[in-house]
């Protein structure tokens, strides 16, 4: 049951009819909705969203690490509908792996490949998914919690 404050937009009322228990969470604050989504349908979701609410443009994918908590990953994204200008930001908790939105929008490929780079989350289906800011032989992910502050020594001799 969506909370009253997030109950009046209709987008997220359409998609508590057409996914019962997918929306975990639902928040409206400074203006903004943001909903927790069940990651085992974020693909369906996020494909309801694009074709029957018209969001055509994924304006970003990112992660955050909340270690040592359980699950220690949120995945962010954020979404707009350019007729109106309307943004939603849908969230998922997860530990290690997710769907790929690639099926959904296209540009999330990207998105996607610097938050397996930065974070080590993997996303299953993704057509190409490797590292896109560091290099191929880094060992870690720079932006999670538990990686060193001092980061690891690194020789770029052979560059």
């Amino acid at each position: 049951m969506l909370p009253e404050t997030v109950q009046s937009n209709a987008d997220a009322a359409a998609l508590d009819a057409a996914f019962p228990g997918a929306v975990v969470e639902a928040k409206h604050e400074y203006k903004e909705i943001t909903l927790v989504i069940d990651p085992a349908k974020i693909i369906e979701v996020c494909a309801f969203l694009k074709n029957k609410q018209g969001f055509d443009r994924l304006s970003a994918i990112t992660a955050v690490d909340w270690y040592p908590s359980d699950p220690r990953f949120e995945i962010v994204y954020h979404l707009q509908r350019t007729k109106d200008w309307f943004r939603l930001r849908l969230k998922s908790r997860v530990n290690e792996e997710i769907e790929s939105a690639c099926s959904v929008w296209r540009g999330a490929n990207w998105y996607e490949r610097e938050v397996f780079d930065m974070f080590g989350v993997k996303f299953t289906n993704h057509p190409d998914l490797k590292r896109i800011l560091m290099p191929e032989d880094w060992q870690g992910h720079p932006l999670r919690k538990d990686y060193p502050v001092h980061g690891h020594r690194y020789s770029y001799q052979n560059e």
